[in-house]
């Protein structure tokens, strides 16, 4: 009873929150603009508090999962002064857009403190090289700064992987180091690592969330909301990690899903595809733990994450994620429930914002908060 109430708690306090304040968004602009705003309420149903100000009813409504800002002139056309009809077009433009703008900035700002207080990007100095990799091949030595490769400047493994990401078999690299103040030049190809492709994605609790359009998992039947509980008959008891390893054991090429269904438990045999990597073969240093390194840090970290938002929904638009694979209120709810401490709530906090912020910019049939 008590962790359901805990559960309960948390979910009104994160939709409550975010709801508060994209509510609020559309409430400033609109008298910003002077349109008159009838009422700003958080919670929909019966009425249990309310406060008339100048202009505007502020009221608390028994439901607290979601709100509104009631404008004059917004449902219906009106002609009287003030009204939301009678504005100009970028005016109700403004007005519109502000919650979901308010969304994202506040997303976008909290997963910056996040991740600027808890973590520490990776520079470019080697710390060790791996066996078997071209960097030991040419000669990549520990403590060698890796400064440009192809004309780009290295300053982080963010800037690496970016790189890389766009090598392929045949493709040549300059690299340059810096060794002991030296300046040194290779030219070499990276080391390609050819990786399984299933097209699953799954939570932390092994349940498929996503499923690639065209995929072996797809082809064979899999089904999104799907939950792994074997692979090659090996019980994976809800572990994340070795399922993903199971999957992805080398000398093994079908592999043989167990899937919970509803209440039905059904075998899967597929053939994962394979797609090629291409890595250096290097590991690198964290930075030194300053200030200015968490801020470059959390910069990095928040524009990988609101990059990932957007490419979600180019994958939602390009058919590689369907609208039923999207998260609802129902899913919402649940995963908040599950977050572990404040650092996860918080994370989630940013994330559920962010992505109220983007998908309310979209042309997506649907309410509004």
């Amino acid at each position: 009873m008590i962790t359901f109430l805990i559960s309960a708690l948390k979910i009104i306090i994160l939709l409550g929150f975010l709801i508060l304040i994209h509510e609020a968004g559309h409430m400033i602009v609109a008298k910003w603009c002077k349109v008159k705003v009838n009422e700003f309420s958080i919670g929909f149903g019966p009425l249990i508090w309310k406060k008339q100000g100048k202009e505007t009813l502020y009221s608390i409504r028994l439901i607290p999962l979601g709100g509104f800002c009631s404008m004059e002139g917004e449902e219906q056309r009106s002609d009287s002064k003030g009204s939301f009809s009678q504005a100009s077009i970028p005016k109700r433009m403004a007005i519109v857009v502000a919650g979901a703008t308010v969304n994202i900035i506040f997303g976008l700002v909290v997963y910056f403190i996040l991740m600027s207080s808890t973590g520490n990007y990776i520079s470019n100095e080697i710390d060790s090289t791996i066996d078997g990799y071209v960097a030991q091949e040419i000669g990549l030595q520990q403590g060698d700064k890796i400064i440009e490769m192809n004309g780009e400047k290295i300053k982080s493994k963010y800037d690496l992987d970016k790189i890389t990401e766009t090598a392929t078999k045949d493709k040549e690299f300059t690299i340059k180091i810096d060794r002991n103040g030296e300046e040194k030049e290779y030219k070499t190809k990276l080391t390609e690592v050819q990786n399984k492709v299933t097209g699953l994605y799954i939570d932390d609790d092994c349940k498929i969330i996503t499923i690639d359009k065209g995929s072996p998992a797809e082809k064979q039947g899999v089904k999104p909301n799907d939950v792994l509980i074997k692979i090659n008959n090996e019980e994976i008891n809800g572990d994340v990690n070795k399922a993903v390893s199971l999957i992805r054991q080398k000398g093994v090429g079908t592999v043989l899903l167990t899937v919970k269904r509803g209440n039905e438990e059904i075998n899967i045999e597929l053939t994962p595809d394979y797609e090629s990597s291409f890595y250096l073969g290097v590991n690198l240093k964290e930075a030194e733990n300053t200030f200015v390194n968490h801020l470059i840090y959390g910069a990095v970290e928040t524009s990988d994450f609101g990059l990932s938002i957007i490419d979600n929904l180019k994958q939602l638009f390009t058919g590689r994620v369907g609208i039923d694979q999207m998260m609802g209120p129902v899913g919402i709810s649940e995963a908040v429930a599950k977050t572990n401490g404040l650092q996860e709530f918080i994370y989630l906090l940013a994330l559920i914002s962010l992505s109220l912020g983007v998908t309310n910019l979209l042309p997506i049939p649907g309410e509004n908060l």
